[in-house]
């Protein structure tokens, strides 16, 4: 036990303006690394299934996606990469954009462009399994 409690560690400004850890910091650390991992076997795995469709006709691509398994997997490729974007932009955000009302903005918009990307990605997956 330290002899310094956590809200002893704070200056009497940092209390009153509310500063200080906000307990949010790991939680976001562990999703980054997590999506990061996912997406080093998701992309493993789509880099090889485009590259399987080298050569092939409209039908047999259109055939390939209409794969569940595939389909699966090419949404949660495309979820984890724009969950991933959307948090290091957010570190981004958060390290050099010192406006606030910039700042504040900046982040609406990347939840809404990676969540509307995310999205459309999505739907254009299950259009082409279910033959839209």
């Amino acid at each position: 036990m330290s002899i310094f409690s956590q809200k002893e560690a704070r200056t009497a400004l940092k209390s009153a303006r509310g500063l200080g850890s906000a307990q949010y910091g790991t939680h976001h650390f562990v999703v980054q690394r997590v999506t990061a991992i996912a997406l080093i076997f998701l992309s493993l795995y789509t880099i090889g299934l485009i590259v399987s469709w080298i050569g092939g006709d409209y039908a047999s691509v259109r055939a390939s996606v209409a794969n569940p398994c595939n389909a699966v997997l090419l949404s949660a490729f495309v979820i984890a990469m724009f969950w991933h974007a959307r948090l290091g932009l957010q570190v981004i955000v958060e390290d050099y954009v010192h406006a606030p009302l910039l700042a504040m903005a900046s982040q609406i918009a990347i939840v809404f462009v990676c969540a509307l990307a995310a999205l459309a990605s999505v739907l254009a997956i299950i259009r082409i399994a279910l033959g839209a």
